[in-house]
């Protein structure tokens, strides 16, 4: 739940980010006056450093997202491992109680009766 939250806030600010940077685009496009082309260039070269940081931010939590599904892997992996020693610990004991039941009850029906 908290990493929807963190993935939420996330998109916020980048949204945040990106309307700021497209504003500013607007702002620079219309307080210099530049010719045509230049203008274009100008705001090519924005959207081109904008597109970068939105990429970058994007692959980072890609790539924080893959780190911590490899650590739940792990995770998986260790729990399997340790349950599947745990049932095998679990039927040799269940072996060695049914020997000792057998055992107790092979000399219990060995004893003398009583009077």
């Amino acid at each position: 739940m908290n990493k929807v939250i963190g993935a939420t806030e996330i998109d916020e600010s980048l949204e945040a980010e990106i309307a700021k940077n497209i504003h500013g685009l607007k702002c620079a496009g219309a307080a210099l006056p530049h010719p045509a082309n230049a203008e274009h260039e100008m705001s090519v070269d924005n959207l081109g450093i904008l597109l970068r940081k939105v990429t970058k931010l994007s692959t980072h939590e890609v790539d924080k997202l893959i780190d911590e599904l490899h650590g739940l892997r792990k995770k998986l992996e260790t729990d399997r491992d340790r349950i599947q020693s745990e049932i095998a610990r679990h039927s040799e004991l269940s072996q060695a109680a049914m020997q000792l039941t057998s055992i107790i009850s092979d000399n219990v029906k060995k004893l003398p009766p009583s009077h």
